[in-house]
């Protein structure tokens, strides 16, 4: 995380001394160069927040079975999962595994990004989990998180929520934001424990 900043904070300097939209253009795709160095070194996730989905929350009574009962991508982040897609592909890039939520809007990110995906339970909302079956959840996350950080053929890519990244990471996303993560060195934490990741960078691939 200390590189992401340290990246920032140089972005930011150079930017003062080019026109506004070039320093913005540039800092963007520093960052972007940042994910694609991280993911070409493998033993990454590339975690993506689903695109933009109109509207905060599920409808009552939804069922994940039908999605037409969810709240699921509009154009805008229908595109936005195919540019995802486009970038990836542009720089030589496709992860060897792909894993979602199951909620419909992380599902068809990730089918339009990827072309393919497997639902993970544990990449689920847990908005409305206890706290038992959220700290489940969290130990399944941390564990997947620790499999994914020792591969050594690639990087995986999961599709899940704000609330997920953020359990993870202890930082905010917006929608379809990329972060780069691997599991935090260290003991595992105690019981009820944030699994936390190590952020090693983020960017809108977008």
């Amino acid at each position: 995380m200390a590189a992401a900043r340290s990246a920032h904070a140089q972005h930011a300097q150079h930017a003062q001394h080019a026109p506004p939209q070039a320093g913005a253009d540039a800092a963007r795709e520093a960052l972007r160069a940042q994910v694609a160095a991280g993911l070409r070194a493998g033993g990454v996730v590339l975690a993506l927040r689903h695109a933009q989905a109109p509207g905060q929350f599920d409808p009552p009574g939804f069922d994940l079975a039908r999605c037409e009962t969810q709240r699921n991508l509009g154009d805008e982040g229908r595109a936005q999962a195919a540019r995802i897609g486009q970038w990836l592909r542009s720089q030589g890039l496709a992860p060897v595994v792909v894993r979602t939520s199951p909620w419909c809007r992380c599902r068809d990110t990730a089918q339009i990004a990827f072309g393919r995906a497997e639902v993970f339970s544990a990449l689920g909302s847990p908005a409305r989990s206890d706290a038992a079956a959220r700290a489940a959840q969290q130990a399944s996350l941390r564990r997947a998180l620790a499999a994914a950080s020792a591969r050594r053929d690639g990087f995986e890519a999961w599709v899940t929520h704000q609330f997920v990244l953020r359990d993870l990471t202890g930082e905010s996303t917006t929608d379809g934001e990329a972060l780069l993560l691997r599991v935090r060195p260290g003991p595992a934490p105690t019981t009820g424990a944030l699994p936390e990741a190590e952020v090693l960078a983020r960017a809108w691939l977008h």
